[in-house]
């Protein structure tokens, strides 16, 4: 038995198996995903709404509230907040 983790924390084993940035990136595309979600919800807006106040297609917003895609860009997150009504922030912890 391997007990080279004993002691140590999930991150760390996570980032001994350089896998941490990784799991870190698909937890905060969920999040985002499950945020943008549920302000539509709060919006009333369909995807298709959605689509047109971003100027996209609904494919796009498919995308976009896909968990498990991580390829959305800055300006595609921007322009969603914008047609929330909200404003993005990204912090460094």
């Amino acid at each position: 038995m391997n007990s080279d983790f004993i002691g140590s924390n999930f991150d760390d084993f996570l980032e001994e198996e350089d896998l941490l940035a990784e799991a870190e990136a698909a937890a905060i595309k969920r999040v985002i995903a499950f945020q943008i979600h549920e302000l539509m919800k709060a919006h009333n807006l369909s995807k298709s709404a959605m689509a047109k106040r971003m100027k996209t297609s609904r494919s796009s917003i498919d995308r976009l509230l896909d968990p498990q895609n991580e390829s959305v860009t800055l300006q595609t997150l921007e322009r969603a907040a914008l047609a929330l009504g909200k404003r993005l922030e990204i912090n460094f912890l």
